[in-house]
């Protein structure tokens, strides 16, 4: 489809179905763009292998959006960053280092390993 091969912005959710982590996974990051995505589960574990291998520049754990505040560095990586500068953030200290911010939220729960549902109200 094309939403899935242009960058866009929008309210718009793409959902991409695969069977299973580590196909997700190389789905993100063989993707030319690399903005952000967001990540559902309550394993600790799988999010943080998730936030460390993911190439993206925002990434979300149990947030749809992974958009931090503004002082904040924002912008993705690869094709997602235009120019030598991310828009926000003190750049000229971070010049010759890859950017991660990560936004997390926890519910309670026990461990129950990936999820590949969309969470829903009701």
């Amino acid at each position: 489809m094309r939403i899935y091969t242009e960058e866009i912005f929008g309210p718009v959710l793409g959902v991409v179905r695969v069977n299973n982590f580590e196909t997700a996974l190389q789905l993100i990051n063989e993707h030319e763009y690399g903005n952000g995505t967001s990540l559902f589960t309550r394993d600790g574990d799988t999010a943080r292998d998730f936030t460390r291998r993911v190439q993206a520049g925002m990434v979300g754990i149990n947030v749809p959006i992974p958009v931090p505040m503004a002082f904040h560095s924002f912008g993705g990586w690869k094709r997602s960053l235009f120019g030598d500068h991310a828009v926000h953030g003190p750049e000229g200290v971070r010049f010759y280092t890859r950017i991660k911010t990560v936004t997390a939220r926890w519910p309670t729960g026990i461990r129950t390993g990936v999820d590949t549902t969309m969470p829903t109200l009701g």
